[in-house]
C-alpha cells in the first residue's frame, strides 16, 4: 500500500474546511481532481474517511482517528525539513575539532568565540591532544576535523592548508643572540645552551633538522614536555629555545626576545584535516571559514609579537 504526501495534504485540507470546493480553492486545484485524490486515498486505506452530504462533508470515526495520525506525520516531516534547512544554512550543528595544546590555546578560543557570534546555533567541542591522536580521532570519526601540522603520508586523510608557520629563536634579554638585530643563523646556535621539547614532539624533529642542516651537534641543556616549561627555563636565563612563531602569543607577557632563524628557514603548513571518505557537514565548513580568518589574524599577531621587545634589550 502506498500513500503519498499529496494525498495526506488533500485529506487534511478537506477535513479542516469540511467542504471539497473550499479545500480545492485552498489547494489551487479543481474540485473533481481533489475528490479523486481523496477517493484514491480511501481506496488505499480500505476505509471511508468522510460522510458526504449535499451541504457538508464530515469525518467518519475512522477519518477522525486517521486525521490525528496524518497531521502528526506532516508536522514531523515539516519539522525535519526545517531542521535540515537549518543545517544546510549553517544555523545549527555540532563540530568536534582536535588540535595540539599550543595551537588550541592560541587559535581555537577566538575561533570558537567568532563562530558562536556568527553561527550561534553551532556547538563546538574541543579536543586538545597530541598530533598522532588527532589523526586517529579524525580517521575514526571521533572528531569532524583536526588542525595542526601533520605528515603528508597519512592514508584516508584530506588536508586543507590554512596558514604557514616558521621556527623562531626565543632567548633571554641581554644574552648574546638577543642583542643581534634581524635574523639569526642556525649555525650561530652552536655552543649556546638549548632548551628543547622531548623527542616525541613534532617541533623537536624540526629543530633536529635545523641543527643537521647547519652541521652542528644538538646537545640540549634541558628536554621538557611543555612549551610553558621551556619558556620559564629560558626566562630564568638557563638557555634559549626554538619554537613556532605563534608560541609567543601563548604567553604574551614573556620577556624573551624572538628572532627569525635562517639558513635554513624551516616552515610548516598548518592544515585542517578531515576524513577523506566523509563529506564535510555544513557546520564543519562554517568552522573552517572562521578558522581561516583567525589564522590570518594569528599570523599578523605573531609577526607583531616578535618586534615587541624593548629597544634597550635588542
Amino acid at each position: 500500500m502506498t500513500v503519498s504526501l499529496p494525498q495526506l495534504r488533500a485529506f487534511l485540507t478537506v477535513a479542516e474546511h469540511g467542504n471539497f470546493t473550499r479545500a480545492a480553492e485552498r489547494l489551487h486545484m479543481a474540485q473533481p481532481a481533489l475528490s479523486q485524490i481523496v477517493r484514491s486515498l480511501e481506496g488505499h486505506l480500505g476505509l471511508r474517511l468522510f460522510d458526504r452530504t449535499t451541504r457538508r462533508v464530515e469525518l467518519t470515526d475512522g477519518g477522525r482517528e486517521f486525521r490525528d495520525t496524518a497531521a502528526k506525520i506532516l508536522q514531523d516531516l515539516d519539522h525535519a525539513i526545517r531542521l535540515a534547512g537549518d543545517l544546510a544554512s549553517r544555523r545549527r550543528g555540532r563540530v568536534v575539532v582536535a588540535a595540539p595544546p599550543l595551537l588550541a590555546s592560541v587559535l581555537l578560543p577566538q575561533t570558537i568565540v567568532e563562530l558562536r557570534r556568527s553561527h550561534p546555533g553551532i556547538e563546538t567541542v574541543l579536543l586538545d591532544t597530541t598530533a598522532d591522536r588527532i589523526v586517529e580521532a579524525v580517521r575514526k570519526g571521533e572528531a569532524h576535523c583536526g588542525c595542526g601540522t601533520f605528515s603528508t603520508s597519512e592514508d584516508g586523510i584530506e588536508r586543507l592548508p590554512i596558514g604557514r608557520d616558521h621556527l623562531m629563536l626565543f632567548c633571554p634579554p641581554g644574552s648574546e643572540l638577543s642583542r643581534r638585530r634581524g635574523s639569526v643563523r642556525w649555525k650561530d646556535l652552536a655552543n649556546h645552551p638549548l632548551i628543547t621539547l622531548t623527542q616525541s614532539s613534532g617541533i623537536r624533529l624540526r629543530v633536529e633538522v635545523g641543527f643537521e642542516s647547519a652541521q652542528i651537534p644538538l646537545s640540549p641543556a634541558f628536554e621538557v614536555a611543555q612549551i610553558t616549561t621551556a619558556f620559564a627555563l629560558a626566562e630564568a636565563g638557563l638557555g634559549m629555545t626554538v619554537l613556532p612563531s605563534y608560541a609567543r602569543l601563548a604567553i604574551p607577557q614573556t620577556k624573551l626576545v624572538a628572532r627569525p632563524l635562517i639558513e635554513p628557514v624551516l616552515s610548516r603548513d598548518i592544515v585542517v584535516i578531515r576524513r577523506s571518505s566523509r563529506a564535510p557537514e555544513p557546520a564543519v565548513l562554517a568552522f573552517q571559514d572562521v578558522l581561516r580568518r583567525q589564522m590570518r589574524k594569528l599570523a599578523t599577531g605573531a609577526s607583531v609579537a616578535v618586534d615587541r621587545a624593548p629597544r634597550g634589550r635588542r
